[in-house]
């Protein structure tokens, strides 16, 4: 029901668009996020949209150079990525909560997610 497409390798201090397309049935009232995890590290929290009320909000690693969006037309949920980094190295996934609250940024709290897309920041 999540589609998450976009990924792939880019030099450091280049920009990719990830896409995150919903199909099945309407997210745009739920709270949407992506998320990231990189090889032996923990599932991290990148950046949440709520597309109902335009409220977004960014992990401190990506604040500045992440832009979260969203398309209620085509039911689909952007992350432009620009600056960056090696560091950015890892698999993004998309996910949808039906009842976030304030724990947006805790995986737990997301009910559907898509299969990740990889991407990758040469140095």
């Amino acid at each position: 029901q999540l589609q998450a497409s976009g990924g792939g390798l880019v030099q450091a201090g280049g920009s990719l668009r990830l896409s995150c397309a919903a199909s099945g049935r309407t997210f745009s009232s739920m709270p949407m996020a992506w998320f990231r995890q990189a090889p032996g590290k923990e599932r991290e929290w990148v950046a949440m949209i709520l597309r109902s009320t335009g409220i977004t909000d960014y992990g401190d690693s990506v604040r500045g150079r992440f832009t979260i969006s969203g398309d209620n037309a085509k039911n689909t949920v952007y992350l432009q990525m620009d600056s960056l980094k090696p560091e950015d190295t890892a698999v993004y996934y998309c996910a949808a909560g039906r009842r976030t609250g304030i724990y947006y940024s805790a995986a737990r709290s997301y009910d559907y997610w898509g299969q990740g897309t990889q991407v990758t920041v040469s140095s």
